[in-house]
């Protein structure tokens, strides 16, 4: 999960691995219900449940876009049922995710050639380490020698998963010359959902946090030439499977006495990375 949000919220060859790294590429096929080892039907196109599948939602052809997104998916969210990134995945056609921890070389033949691609990784600012804002990006300005091609780079994780998938690749990020981009997260006002207007699915610690499908949507919506039409898309994804898995979950009604606690917690953590980086 983009932990803007990387609940923070981009399958292909196979170089050495770490953690049992898997990469996949996925592209919509006719569901076909397949059982699970729990008894229930699977479809075999989004691989949910089928009273929750998604294929009447998920585009027929895969959405083209310039940009090529990359997600880096840790192995506890790769198996969490409100993961964003089998949908980002199955959705634009230039997305792909790797599972792992970290970035580093040879993990995917994207970032590793030379010279490396263009490229903007998600994730909210520290006092150590800026970021751009979103809203300020623009895309001919990131591209270099007249590259046409631009790299997204989310994490996929909890918040606490995101934060160190982030430090174990910065050092990695950094000699890709990539920019780190925020969302201009408020850090100061309690988590609520992934919609705060609707359904509480997943708590998140910070007001302004998102599913990482939501903010890949918001950064592409800023470089893509129809980038309100793919985020519209993207989102109406989204919200479909909100609505769908809402029938099947209990509601998540905010705790008062834990959220301050909690927001403590979450602003001491942020304070020990920056002072670790000092």
């Amino acid at each position: 999960m983009f932990q803007t949000n990387f609940d923070v919220e981009l399958h292909c060859m196979a170089p050495e691995r770490e953690d049992d790294a898997t990469y996949h590429l996925s592209v919509a096929t006719s569901p076909e219900p397949q059982p699970s080892p729990s008894g229930r039907s699977i479809c075999s196109s989004c691989c949910r449940p089928n009273p929750v599948c998604l294929c009447h939602v998920l585009p027929t052809h895969p959405i083209e876009t310039s940009t090529q997104v990359l997600i880096l998916h840790h192995p506890h969210e790769a198996h969490h049922k409100l993961s964003t990134t089998p949908l980002l995945t199955r959705s634009l056609l230039r997305a792909t995710s790797v599972t792992g921890r970290r970035l580093r070389p040879g993990i995917s033949p994207l970032l590793d050639r030379s010279p490396p691609p263009s490229a903007i990784y998600l994730f909210p600012a520290t006092s150590s380490t800026p970021a751009v804002d979103v809203s300020d990006l623009n895309a001919q300005d990131l591209t270099r020698n007249g590259e046409r091609e631009l790299v997204l780079i989310a994490f996929d994780g909890t918040w606490k998963h995101a934060r160190e998938m982030v430090k174990a690749s910065e050092e990695f990020l950094q000699s890709r010359f990539a920019v780190r981009v925020c969302l201009g997260v408020d850090e100061s006002v309690s988590g609520g959902s992934i919609y705060d207007s609707e359904l509480i699915l997943r708590k998140e610690p910070f007001s302004g946090c998102v599913s990482t499908m939501e903010a890949v949507a918001r950064v592409l919506r800023v470089l893509e030439p129809n980038g309100v039409e793919v985020e519209s898309m993207l989102i109406g994804i989204l919200r479909e499977m909100v609505r769908l898995q809402a029938g099947f979950l209990k509601p998540m009604n905010p705790r008062p006495k834990l959220l301050k606690k909690s927001k403590e917690k979450e602003k001491r953590m942020f304070e020990k990375d920056d002072n670790l980086k000092v």
